[in-house]
């Protein structure tokens, strides 16, 4: 039965001034539980040479990616000066924000055999990139400094819930909203899904940025042909012309 327990995002100093106490007290058991799990899955699926490939499964089962991902993250962290962990997934783990919390971090630090354990990171990162989700590398431009307005932007995977993770939902036509513009205090991004049509409000930061139109797939090239063209006929007139 897989655990939804809410991932607290900030450390334990954070959440007392955002008295968010409770919520970080959950998410903190949830992780040392994940911990435990990974450890007891490491434990039967290691013969002493080889690590069972399936041993990320059951983990995967109750804890899901962003969780599992979170400890092992924290775990690298926290060992950043073990050698027997490769370069790749430290390099991996160096770009997931754990919070800095000294008293805590340590809690839920994995305490399997570090070589073994790395080839357990390795396999979470590809059970990943199974996953074929848009990423960083699929975008084009400075999204700093790029106005979302009319693009396809493609939604961080950690704005959805894991069982819409896939390309079909992370595609997204902006509309407006004071979020598409880079240098607005507005966050807002109004914008449509191309796979099912659903409009919703997002912020700016939960898009990774604005899709190369080279890894358009063609299902979402004939969707945005549709909508582009529905605003053209739904465009104000006066006079009978269109107003651009």
């Amino acid at each position: 039965m897989m655990n939804d327990t809410y991932l607290y995002p900030y450390s334990s100093a954070e959440a007392r001034e955002r008295d968010e106490l409770p919520l970080w007290r959950e998410s903190h058991k949830a992780n040392i539980a994940c911990r435990n799990v990974i450890e007891d899955a490491i434990r039967q699926s290691f013969d002493g040479m080889h690590l069972d490939k399936n041993c990320l499964t059951p983990v995967l089962e109750v804890y899901g990616y962003k969780r599992t991902a979170w400890v092992l993250a924290n775990t690298l962290h926290e060992l950043k000066w073990d050698g027997r962990f490769g370069h790749a997934n430290k390099q991996w783990a160096e770009h997931a924000c754990i919070p800095s919390d000294i008293s805590h971090n340590s809690d839920f630090v994995v305490r399997s055999h570090p070589a073994v354990l790395d080839g357990f990171v390795t396999f979470y990162r590809k059970a990943v990139q199974a996953l074929d989700l848009f990423g960083t590398e699929h975008c084009v431009g400075d999204r700093a400094k790029q106005d979302f307005t009319g693009k396809v932007l493609v939604l961080s995977p950690e704005a959805l819930r894991e069982q819409y993770w896939g390309q079909k939902d992370q595609l997204w036509y902006a509309r407006s909203g004071f979020g598409c513009e880079p240098h607005s205090s507005g966050r807002a991004v109004f914008a449509t899904c191309l796979s099912d049509g659903e409009t919703a409000r997002w912020n700016r930061e939960d898009f990774i940025g604005v899709l190369d139109d080279k890894f358009l797939p063609e299902w979402a090239r004939e969707k945005l042909e549709e909508l582009m063209t529905q605003e053209q006929t739904d465009a104000p007139t006066m006079g009978g012309m269109k107003m651009k």
